[in-house]
């Protein structure tokens, strides 16, 4: 039993031709956990083409999840408001998109997966550091802060219902 035959990692191995001591996964092997069959979900696109709506119910909890990664993040350079100017821009480094503007503010929802995911200009893909679901929830609070910055008294108005009357006045 000490002194078994084995293949050590990583060593020359003369049993097969190759050399190789470790095998290579079988073509089409995916990892446990990875099978991702979801075009939209783990994309951003539909049959190629960028979605404009979210794979999943945005509730209070997806909001608040999205602040929370939004702010670890995306806050160093695209600033607590999403207008380009976070701390990088005060360290002396060029502004980053700025969503409020209005290339971002009609962009569909898929181009901002894209971009987590990809990475585009200078900034980095984040596919590593923050899941699909994540990246879906911080989309959804740039969602909330656009409309924020940009909501118009007819939508206001609709969010707050009728105005009440205060008697006497």
């Amino acid at each position: 039993m000490h002194d078994q035959p084995k293949f050590v990692p990583y060593r020359e191995n003369s049993f097969y031709s190759d050399l190789r001591s470790e095998r290579p996964p079988v073509p089409g092997t995916v990892a446990r956990g990875q099978l991702r069959t979801d075009e939209v979900f783990y994309t951003g696109k539909a049959k190629g083409q960028w979605i404009d709506y979210f794979p999943f119910p945005v509730t209070k909890d997806v909001l608040k999840r999205g602040e929370e990664r939004f702010t670890i993040y995306c806050t160093p350079c695209h600033g607590r408001l999403g207008s380009g100017e976070g701390m990088i821009v005060q360290r002396g480094l060029r502004p980053a998109a700025n969503f409020h503007a209005d290339e971002f503010r009609n962009a569909p929802a898929g181009r901002f997966f894209d971009a987590m995911t990809s990475g585009k200009g200078v900034m980095p893909s984040y596919a590593y550091r923050v899941k699909p679901s994540d990246r879906w929830a911080i989309i959804a609070y740039i969602r909330a802060l656009q409309l924020s910055q940009h909501a118009t008294a007819a939508e206001l108005a609709e969010v707050q219902g009728p105005r009440s009357k205060v008697q006497g006045h």
